[in-house]
């Protein structure tokens, strides 16, 4: 689909995109170090919200 983005648009998607990338990581890595077994169900149910977030943002730049 053609969306038509400016320049700016673009920059503003790249760099939510990048964030929820970073998003994602960091809480893998707290969910890799968590000892409670809820938290760190939480951890990893909110870094794959975060990565399929970044998908979903990354399919305006196709």
């Amino acid at each position: 689909m053609n969306y038509n983005l400016t320049e700016l648009e673009v920059e503003h998607l790249r760099s939510l995109i990048g964030g929820h990338g970073n998003v994602a990581k960091k809480l893998e890595a707290y969910a890799q170090s968590c000892t409670d077994p809820e938290l760190k169900a939480i951890l990893e149910r909110d870094a794959q919200a975060a990565k399929q977030s970044q998908q979903d943002l990354m399919s305006f730049l196709n």
